[in-house]
């Protein structure tokens, strides 16, 4: 059960990162200013595909898409500043190990929300 669920939310994260994210969303959630609405906007998908998962195999802890929520603004968010800190743009190797960073904090957060779905 545990590997089923891993694999369920790593699509999610799939879809919720590149098949959905648009080009507001992606351009938007790294700006300077006005990053709030796309970075809401982005994270509130990845809620509701999280919320969708948690419905079919436990209703009661739809909780746990209010978590993914929450870690995936932090870490989004957090990517945005270090990134834009570093000035690194996808010409410099830093870019990518952030980005590689980023995608690795996801992919733990989606282990742990399968593990929390398996046991509790």
């Amino acid at each position: 059960m545990l590997a089923v669920l891993t694999v369920a939310f790593t699509v999610k994260h799939f879809l919720a990162d590149f098949v959905l994210q648009t080009g507001w969303i992606a351009i938007g959630k790294d700006c300077r200013g006005d990053w709030f609405k796309p970075l809401a906007a982005h994270v509130a998908i990845h809620a509701g595909l999280a919320l969708a998962i948690v419905l079919v195999v436990a209703p009661r802890l739809w909780w746990l898409a209010a978590i993914d929520l929450v870690v995936h603004f932090g870490v989004d968010r957090g990517k945005s500043v270090v990134g834009r800190w570093g000035g690194w743009t996808p010409h410099d190797a830093r870019y990518w190990w952030l980005f590689g960073f980023d995608q690795l904090l996801h992919q733990v957060t989606n282990i742990g929300l399968a593990y929390a779905l398996a046991v509790l």
